[in-house]
This record gives C-alpha cells, structure tokens and sequence, in this order.
C-alpha cells in the first residue's frame, strides 16, 4: 500500500473508531455490496478494488415494549473482478450482529455484474443484477434477496438534475415477512442521489426506496462526505415501512484499497 493511502487508511479507523464510541455512549440492518445508504445500487467495484464498509445502525427510539434494541453493526468486503470496461462484476462479504439468535450466524455473501452509464452510448442506462445476504443457516439467515436494477443521470441544458434507479428485488418467502406473519418478499427499489457540485463536489445526498412491509422496507435519506478520494463517511435515517419496526440512523465508513 502507498504511504498516502496508508495514511488515509489509519486516518478513516480513527474516525470509524470515534463514530463507534459515540454510538456506544448514546445506548442507542442491512449492508449489501456497493449501496445508496441502505439499498443496493447499479455501481460496481472497479477490478482489483478493494472496498471495506463499517455500518452502523442504531435505533431512534424504543420499541414498541418500550425495551431498547442493540446497535446494529456490520463490517464489510467487496472487490471488483472483472478487468473490462464496460462489464464489470463484484463480490464479497458482510460480518453482522445486533439481530439476537441468529447472531451464531453472522456471514453474509453478495455478487453482483452489471453495466456501466454510457457504456454503449449517450442513452444507454446503467445495469446491474445481483444477490446479497446470502446466509449460511437455512430458514434463518439465508434471505437471498435477487435484484434487478437500472440507473440514468439527467440533465438539462448541462445542469444535473442527479441520476434515477428503478428496479426490482426478491428474496426468501420464509424470511420475508410483513407484521402479521404474511409473506411479502418482493418489491420495487427506486432512488435518487446527486453530487451538489455547487457547494462540493465531496458532498452527495440521496434519497431512496425499497418495497415491502418486510424488515427490508423503508424510505432512507442521506448525505455522504468524501474525506480523500478513497474515504467517505454516510449520514443517514431510515423510516421502516412496517410501523411496527423501530426507524434507525445510519453511520457508514467508506474506504478503497
């Protein structure tokens, strides 16, 4: 590793281990492959690049016993594997806890290979397929959500009005349940997020939907901060769709190697 990145690299655990003792004090799920802030995203890990997240979910308030749930946490790796151009792929690994018993269980795989904006021409949308929480106990962690996405940055007469997704997903009917108990394990993922160049371009906000009433569902907003070209940090709120699942706020560490 570069001494430059070296320094980056100690510079983001600091910062990661700050926001984690902050958490802690305060007493107050899910990570993918490459995301928007809860979701996934059509972006894809370049070749041979390294990405490690650190998630941090914890709740806003008590749930509905009046009990206090744990801090969800999640520490992640993906790395791009495909050297072409306008084919690219991922995988990688989320380690999670937080979730009570099936915390004996706590890795989780995710792939995905798609198309890049552009890649065939001006109109040409971004792409991407994938899988992700792909569990290693049967009928308790293996939600094996698929999805199906597409993303499109428009703009008018050169100014940016951010870039679209709409897509679909479906995971486990066993795991994927609404609060009664039924299943609803399919749903529509949309999004929007935008570089605000006219502030920074090291600030990107988004605001983004994933269906169901299920323990997936919710509408999340967020802004990210890019603190050097390989680290950022993600501030986000997530309001779950089922109103019988307590809302939770987002800290997220982003480092490429």
């Amino acid at each position: 590793m570069e001494p430059g990145t070296m320094r980056h690299f100690h510079t983001a655990l600091l910062l990661l281990t700050a926001l984690s003792a902050i958490c802690l004090l305060s007493q107050s799920a899910q990570a993918t492959g490459t995301t928007h802030i809860w979701a996934p995203s059509t972006d894809i890990q370049p070749f041979k690049l390294w990405h490690i997240t650190s998630d941090l979910y914890f709740p806003v308030s008590p749930d509905p016993s009046g009990s206090r749930l744990p801090t969800v946490t999640n520490v992640g790796l993906t790395v791009g594997i495909l050297p072409f151009k306008n084919l690219n792929a991922e995988i990688g690994f989320d380690h999670k806890s937080g979730f009570g018993g099936i915390d004996s269980y706590p890795l989780y795989g995710n792939a995905k290979i798609g198309i890049p904006e552009n890649a065939f021409g001006g109109i040409f949308p971004a792409c991407a397929v994938g899988i992700f929480d792909v569990g290693t106990k049967a009928d308790m962690t293996d939600f094996n959500v698929i999805y199906g996405k597409l993303a499109k940055t428009i703009a008018i007469n050169k100014f940016s009005l951010g870039r679209f997704s709409a897509g679909y997903f479906s995971g486990s009917k066993k795991l994927l349940l609404n609060e009664s108990g039924g299943k609803d394990n399919n749903g529509l993922l949309m999004a929007w997020e935008r570089t605000m160049t006219e502030l920074s371009d090291k600030l990107w906000i988004c605001a983004e939907y994933m269906g169901t009433k299920s323990v997936y569902g919710s509408f999340n907003v967020g802004a990210a901060w890019k603190f050097a070209p390989n680290v950022s940090i993600i501030g986000g709120y997530d309001i779950f769709n089922n109103p019988s699942l307590v809302d939770m706020a987002t800290l997220q560490v982003d480092i490429d190697i």
